[in-house]
Protein backbone atom coordinates (compact mmCIF):
# COMPACT_ATOMS: atom_id res chain seq x y z
CA UNK A 1 0.00 0.00 0.00
CA UNK A 2 1.42 3.48 -1.16
CA UNK A 3 0.85 6.29 1.05
CA UNK A 4 2.60 9.90 0.76
CA UNK A 5 2.34 12.56 3.45
CA UNK A 6 0.97 15.82 2.89
CA UNK A 7 0.98 19.09 5.57
CA UNK A 8 0.82 16.80 7.91
CA UNK A 9 -1.48 13.95 6.61
CA UNK A 10 -0.85 10.32 5.33
CA UNK A 11 -2.89 9.58 2.03
CA UNK A 12 -3.26 6.85 0.87
CA UNK A 13 -2.24 6.62 -3.18
CA UNK A 14 -2.93 3.68 -6.19
CA UNK A 15 -0.42 3.43 -8.41
CA UNK A 16 -1.26 1.01 -11.76
CA UNK A 17 0.24 0.47 -14.62
CA UNK A 18 3.68 0.77 -16.26
CA UNK A 19 5.86 3.54 -14.62
CA UNK A 20 6.57 5.01 -18.18
CA UNK A 21 3.32 5.09 -19.19
CA UNK A 22 1.63 8.64 -19.76
CA UNK A 23 -0.02 9.81 -16.95
CA UNK A 24 -3.61 9.80 -16.20
CA UNK A 25 -4.54 11.38 -12.46
CA UNK A 26 -8.02 10.98 -10.79
CA UNK A 27 -9.15 12.90 -7.99
CA UNK A 28 -12.52 11.59 -6.26
CA UNK A 29 -16.13 13.25 -4.90
CA UNK A 30 -17.16 14.19 -2.13
CA UNK A 31 -18.66 11.44 -0.45
CA UNK A 32 -16.18 8.67 -2.28
CA UNK A 33 -13.26 7.43 -2.46
CA UNK A 34 -10.61 6.22 -5.36
CA UNK A 35 -12.92 3.00 -5.83
CA UNK A 36 -15.42 5.25 -7.23
CA UNK A 37 -13.14 5.04 -10.64
CA UNK A 38 -12.98 1.29 -10.35
CA UNK A 39 -16.17 0.61 -13.04
CA UNK A 40 -14.36 3.45 -15.47
CA UNK A 41 -10.92 1.82 -15.33
CA UNK A 42 -11.17 -0.92 -17.79
CA UNK A 43 -12.71 1.47 -20.40
CA UNK A 44 -9.79 3.66 -20.46
CA UNK A 45 -6.48 3.37 -23.02
CA UNK A 46 -4.07 0.05 -22.49
CA UNK A 47 -0.62 1.35 -21.25
CA UNK A 48 -1.36 4.59 -18.96
CA UNK A 49 -0.06 5.17 -15.63
CA UNK A 50 -3.22 5.45 -13.17
CA UNK A 51 -2.78 7.49 -10.36
CA UNK A 52 -5.57 7.98 -7.76
CA UNK A 53 -5.73 8.96 -4.56
CA UNK A 54 -7.73 9.16 -1.31
CA UNK A 55 -8.73 12.89 -0.52
CA UNK A 56 -8.34 13.38 2.92
CA UNK A 57 -11.08 12.13 5.20
CA UNK A 58 -12.51 9.52 3.06
CA UNK A 59 -10.86 6.23 2.55
CA UNK A 60 -7.64 5.11 3.92
CA UNK A 61 -6.45 8.55 4.12
CA UNK A 62 -6.05 10.74 7.01
CA UNK A 63 -8.86 12.18 8.67
CA UNK A 64 -7.49 15.29 10.24
CA UNK A 65 -10.41 17.73 12.51
CA UNK A 66 -12.67 19.57 10.38
CA UNK A 67 -12.77 22.20 8.67
CA UNK A 68 -10.32 22.21 5.30
CA UNK A 69 -9.51 24.63 2.65
CA UNK A 70 -9.41 24.09 -0.92
CA UNK A 71 -5.17 25.51 -0.82
CA UNK A 72 -4.75 22.57 1.50
CA UNK A 73 -6.56 20.00 -0.93
CA UNK A 74 -4.87 21.36 -4.02
CA UNK A 75 -1.54 21.34 -2.23
CA UNK A 76 -2.28 17.08 -1.43
CA UNK A 77 -2.76 16.54 -5.42
CA UNK A 78 0.68 18.37 -5.55
CA UNK A 79 2.42 16.40 -2.70
CA UNK A 80 1.36 13.00 -4.35
CA UNK A 81 2.78 14.67 -7.64
CA UNK A 82 6.00 15.98 -6.46
CA UNK A 83 6.36 12.57 -4.24
CA UNK A 84 6.11 10.19 -7.15
CA UNK A 85 7.96 12.40 -9.87
CA UNK A 86 4.82 13.16 -12.22
CA UNK A 87 5.22 15.01 -15.15
CA UNK A 88 2.84 15.64 -18.18
CA UNK A 89 0.13 14.45 -16.26
CA UNK A 90 -3.71 14.57 -17.47
CA UNK A 91 -5.96 15.00 -14.66
CA UNK A 92 -9.13 13.70 -14.13
CA UNK A 93 -11.61 15.58 -11.25
CA UNK A 94 -14.92 14.57 -10.10
CA UNK A 95 -16.96 17.18 -8.10
CA UNK A 96 -14.55 18.20 -5.46
CA UNK A 97 -11.81 16.26 -7.04
CA UNK A 98 -12.75 18.69 -10.01
CA UNK A 99 -11.96 21.77 -8.40
CA UNK A 100 -8.78 20.35 -7.28
CA UNK A 101 -7.85 20.18 -10.39
CA UNK A 102 -8.48 23.77 -11.55
CA UNK A 103 -6.59 24.81 -8.77
CA UNK A 104 -3.45 22.28 -9.85
CA UNK A 105 -3.87 23.22 -13.19
CA UNK A 106 -3.71 27.13 -12.48
CA UNK A 107 -0.40 26.15 -9.69
CA UNK A 108 1.26 23.61 -11.50
CA UNK A 109 1.20 24.49 -14.94
CA UNK A 110 4.60 22.57 -15.31
CA UNK A 111 2.90 19.26 -14.59
CA UNK A 112 -0.04 19.43 -16.04
CA UNK A 113 -0.97 17.95 -19.48
CA UNK A 114 -4.58 18.36 -19.98
CA UNK A 115 -7.68 18.44 -17.36
CA UNK A 116 -10.67 16.66 -17.38
CA UNK A 117 -13.72 18.63 -15.82
CA UNK A 118 -16.23 15.86 -14.40
CA UNK A 119 -19.43 17.07 -12.76
CA UNK A 120 -18.10 19.71 -11.06
CA UNK A 121 -17.49 23.94 -12.15
CA UNK A 122 -15.25 26.80 -10.81
CA UNK A 123 -17.50 27.34 -8.16
CA UNK A 124 -20.16 25.25 -6.47
CA UNK A 125 -22.84 26.57 -4.28
CA UNK A 126 -22.65 28.96 -1.83
CA UNK A 127 -21.14 29.22 1.93
CA UNK A 128 -25.26 29.60 2.97
CA UNK A 129 -25.90 26.33 1.37
CA UNK A 130 -22.74 24.22 2.47
CA UNK A 131 -23.12 25.67 5.81
CA UNK A 132 -26.79 24.28 6.12
CA UNK A 133 -25.27 21.27 4.91
CA UNK A 134 -22.20 21.03 7.31
CA UNK A 135 -24.79 21.70 10.44
CA UNK A 136 -26.85 19.27 9.52
CA UNK A 137 -24.17 16.75 8.80
CA UNK A 138 -22.90 17.88 12.46
CA UNK A 139 -25.74 17.15 13.99
CA UNK A 140 -27.45 13.95 12.89
CA UNK A 141 -24.14 12.28 10.75
CA UNK A 142 -24.59 11.49 6.75
CA UNK A 143 -26.91 8.47 7.56
CA UNK A 144 -30.06 10.67 7.68
CA UNK A 145 -29.35 12.68 4.74
CA UNK A 146 -27.98 9.39 2.42
CA UNK A 147 -31.34 9.12 0.43
CA UNK A 148 -31.38 12.90 -0.44
CA UNK A 149 -27.71 12.79 -1.76
CA UNK A 150 -27.69 9.89 -3.34
CA UNK A 151 -30.97 11.28 -5.23
CA UNK A 152 -28.59 13.56 -6.27
CA UNK A 153 -25.58 11.06 -7.44
CA UNK A 154 -27.79 8.58 -9.41
CA UNK A 155 -30.46 8.96 -12.10
CA UNK A 156 -33.85 6.77 -11.60
CA UNK A 157 -32.58 3.61 -12.68
CA UNK A 158 -29.80 3.18 -11.09
CA UNK A 159 -31.63 4.86 -7.63
CA UNK A 160 -34.22 2.08 -7.87
CA UNK A 161 -31.97 -0.97 -8.17
CA UNK A 162 -31.32 -1.21 -4.60
CA UNK A 163 -28.31 -4.34 -4.76
CA UNK A 164 -26.41 -1.99 -6.91
CA UNK A 165 -27.07 1.40 -4.58
CA UNK A 166 -26.04 -0.58 -1.70
CA UNK A 167 -22.31 -0.05 -1.75
CA UNK A 168 -22.65 3.69 -2.70
CA UNK A 169 -24.79 4.07 -0.05
CA UNK A 170 -21.90 2.65 2.33
CA UNK A 171 -19.07 4.62 0.95
CA UNK A 172 -21.27 7.55 1.74
CA UNK A 173 -22.35 7.05 5.22
CA UNK A 174 -19.01 5.66 6.42
CA UNK A 175 -17.29 8.60 5.85
CA UNK A 176 -16.33 10.18 8.73
CA UNK A 177 -18.02 13.32 9.45
CA UNK A 178 -15.15 15.79 9.81
CA UNK A 179 -13.60 14.41 6.67
CA UNK A 180 -17.02 15.08 5.26
CA UNK A 181 -17.66 18.33 6.58
CA UNK A 182 -13.78 19.14 6.34
CA UNK A 183 -14.21 18.75 2.21
CA UNK A 184 -17.41 20.75 2.44
CA UNK A 185 -15.89 23.85 3.94
CA UNK A 186 -13.28 23.40 1.16
CA UNK A 187 -15.71 23.74 -1.41
CA UNK A 188 -17.55 26.55 0.02
CA UNK A 189 -14.85 28.66 -0.05
CA UNK A 190 -13.48 27.80 -3.40
CA UNK A 191 -13.73 30.37 -5.76
CA UNK A 192 -12.01 29.98 -9.38
CA UNK A 193 -13.43 32.05 -11.49
CA UNK A 194 -10.27 33.96 -12.26
CA UNK A 195 -8.41 30.98 -12.50
CA UNK A 196 -9.82 28.69 -14.23
CA UNK A 197 -10.36 31.54 -16.97
CA UNK A 198 -7.08 31.88 -17.48
CA UNK A 199 -5.89 28.03 -17.68
CA UNK A 200 -4.60 27.52 -21.03
CA UNK A 201 -4.24 23.39 -21.62
CA UNK A 202 -6.13 21.33 -23.19
CA UNK A 203 -9.68 20.93 -20.79
CA UNK A 204 -12.55 19.04 -21.53
CA UNK A 205 -15.83 18.64 -19.02
CA UNK A 206 -18.72 16.83 -18.92
CA UNK A 207 -21.79 16.20 -16.64
CA UNK A 208 -24.55 13.26 -15.89
CA UNK A 209 -27.86 14.91 -17.45
CA UNK A 210 -29.55 14.38 -14.63
CA UNK A 211 -26.94 15.52 -12.23
CA UNK A 212 -28.55 17.15 -8.87
CA UNK A 213 -25.92 18.30 -7.23
CA UNK A 214 -23.69 20.10 -10.15
CA UNK A 215 -25.97 20.38 -12.63
CA UNK A 216 -25.14 20.36 -16.81
CA UNK A 217 -25.61 24.20 -17.00
CA UNK A 218 -23.34 24.70 -14.26
CA UNK A 219 -20.67 22.41 -15.47
CA UNK A 220 -21.46 24.24 -19.41
CA UNK A 221 -21.05 28.03 -17.84
CA UNK A 222 -17.50 26.41 -16.49
CA UNK A 223 -16.31 24.73 -19.59
CA UNK A 224 -16.83 28.13 -21.48
CA UNK A 225 -14.65 29.69 -19.40
CA UNK A 226 -11.84 28.15 -20.08
CA UNK A 227 -13.42 27.01 -23.57
CA UNK A 228 -13.67 23.19 -23.11
CA UNK A 229 -15.81 20.90 -24.98
CA UNK A 230 -18.44 19.90 -23.39
CA UNK A 231 -20.46 16.68 -23.11
CA UNK A 232 -24.06 15.80 -21.71
CA UNK A 233 -23.77 12.13 -20.43
CA UNK A 234 -27.61 10.53 -20.99
CA UNK A 235 -28.97 8.44 -17.70
CA UNK A 236 -26.82 9.93 -15.26
CA UNK A 237 -26.16 11.76 -12.31
CA UNK A 238 -23.42 13.47 -10.77
CA UNK A 239 -21.15 10.43 -11.07
CA UNK A 240 -21.44 9.44 -14.65
CA UNK A 241 -17.78 7.38 -14.33
CA UNK A 242 -20.30 5.06 -11.91
CA UNK A 243 -23.85 4.76 -14.10
CA UNK A 244 -21.85 5.20 -17.91
CA UNK A 245 -18.15 4.42 -17.90
CA UNK A 246 -18.23 2.68 -21.44
CA UNK A 247 -19.31 6.44 -22.61
CA UNK A 248 -17.10 8.41 -20.45
CA UNK A 249 -14.06 5.81 -20.98
CA UNK A 250 -15.02 6.95 -24.73
CA UNK A 251 -15.17 10.28 -24.64
CA UNK A 252 -11.72 10.87 -22.18
CA UNK A 253 -9.95 8.69 -24.41
CA UNK A 254 -10.78 10.49 -27.75
CA UNK A 255 -9.82 13.76 -25.64
CA UNK A 256 -6.43 11.73 -24.67
CA UNK A 257 -5.77 11.28 -28.33
CA UNK A 258 -6.59 14.37 -29.72
CA UNK A 259 -4.51 16.34 -27.09
CA UNK A 260 -1.63 13.30 -27.75
CA UNK A 261 -1.34 11.91 -24.81
CA UNK A 262 -1.79 9.10 -25.63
Amino acid sequence: MKTVTSNGAVLHVQVDGPDTGPVVMFANSLGTDLRVWDPLLPHMPKGLRIVRFDNRGHGLSDCPAAPYDMDTLVSDAEAVVDALGLTNVAFVGLSIGGLIGQGLAARRPDVMRALVLMDTAAKIGSPEMWGDRIAAVQSGGLEPMGDAILDRWFAPEMRNDATRLAPWRNMLIRTPVDGYVGCCAAIAGADFTASTAALTLPVMAMAGAEDGATTPDLVEATAKLCNAAFHVIANAGHLPCVEAPETVGALISDFLKEVGHV
